[in-house]
C-alpha cells in the first residue's frame, strides 16, 4: 500500500523531469504501480479510510510523483452514487483536442506533492479528449468535462515536469477571475 512519505514533494527535482514514452507489453512493475495507485487514490476519497490510513485526498497521480518517469497516469474520478468510482488509466497520453471555454476550480487546485495551501487560478479547458493506451496497449479516446478535464490536464502536465503552482500568474494570481468560469 502506498504511504504518503511515497509520493515526491514539490521540492524534489524528479517532478520537474519530463517522462519517457511506455513502451508494451507493460511491465509487471508498472502495473504493480497501477494497482497501487488507484488504491491510493480510492482510499483517499473514501473518508473512514482516508483518515483510518493517514492518506491526502487526491483524484489523479502521475507515475513521476512516485519517482517513475513514465507517461501514464491514473485518475480515480467519484461518480453520483456516493464511494462509487471510474477509474481512468491513461498511458502515453496526448490531448487531441480541448473546448476554447476556460474554467478554473474556485477553491483553487490541489495536488499529492504540494502540501500547502496555494491561491490563485489555475486556468485550464472545460473539456478535453484524450487519446492513449490502457494497461494491455488498446488505444483509447477518453472526454473530460469540468472537474475531470482538470484532472487530466493536471496529471499530463505533470508528465511534462510542470506543476499548477507554474500556471498561476504570480504577480496576479487571480487573473481571468472575471474571464473565466469557476468550478
Amino acid at each position: 500500500m502506498l504511504k504518503n512519505k511515497d509520493i515526491l514533494d514539490e521540492k524534489d527535482k524528479k517532478l520537474r523531469e519530463i517522462s519517457k514514452e511506455v513502451t508494451f507489453p507493460l511491465s509487471d512493475e508498472d502495473k504493480k504501480t497501477i494497482d497501487l495507485m488507484i488504491e491510493y487514490l480510492t482510499n483517499s476519497q473514501i473518508e473512514e479510510l482516508e483518515k483510518k490510513y493517514d492518506l491526502r485526498p487526491g483524484m489523479g497521480m502521475a507515475a513521476i510523483q512516485l519517482g517513475i518517469p513514465k507517461r501514464y497516469f491514473v485518475v480515480v474520478h467519484e461518480q453520483e452514487v456516493k464511494e462509487t468510482f471510474k477509474n481512468y488509466i491513461l498511458i502515453n497520453p496526448k490531448i487531441i483536442s480541448t473546448s476554447e471555454e476556460m474554467i478554473y476550480v474556485e477553491e483553487g487546485e490541489g495536488c499529492l506533492s504540494v502540501n500547502r495551501e496555494v491561491e490563485g487560478i489555475v486556468p485550464r479547458h472545460a473539456r478535453v479528449t484524450i487519446e492513449g493506451y490502457d494497461v494491455n496497449g488498446n488505444k483509447i479516446k477518453v472526454r473530460g468535462r469540468e472537474e475531470l478535464a482538470v484532472a487530466f490536464q493536471h496529471e499530463l502536465d505533470h508528465l511534462d515536469g510542470i506543476l499548477f503552482t507554474d500556471k498561476i500568474d504570480k504577480k496576479n494570481p487571480y487573473k481571468y477571475a472575471d474571464v473565466y468560469r469557476a468550478i
